[in-house]
């Protein structure tokens, strides 16, 4: 005798088909976005992260630049009291006298 399927049974199988096939679609759509959303987050984490060390190394920078310049305007206010060099051309020979000889 041959095993026959009743028309509700074939709808069963049909819809219990549907629903699996469905289910591991969604599945597999809902495992690429979750990755993709984890994959959103961690690089905007490390953008995140990037900026944080831009800014804090600008600041180190300027904090550096600011003591540059008060040893360079401290620099200039010890020069200040020493006198500045005399140029070789300013100077002018004092008078001496000439060594004698027996010449004259």
């Amino acid at each position: 005798m041959k095993d026959r399927l009743s028309k509700n049974e074939i709808r069963k199988d049909v819809v219990q088909e549907s629903v699996e096939a469905v289910a591991g679609t969604v599945g597999e759509v809902m495992n690429i976005v979750v990755t993709a959303v984890k994959d959103v987050a961690s690089s905007i984490g490390a953008l995140a992260t990037d900026a944080f060390e831009i800014r804090d190394g600008a600041r180190r920078a300027r904090a550096e630049l600011e003591l540059d310049e008060e040893d360079v305007e401290d620099t200039d206010e010890a020069d200040a009291d020493v006198p500045a060099p005399t140029p070789v051309t300013a100077v002018t020979p004092e008078a001496a006298e000439a060594p004698k000889t027996d010449a004259e």
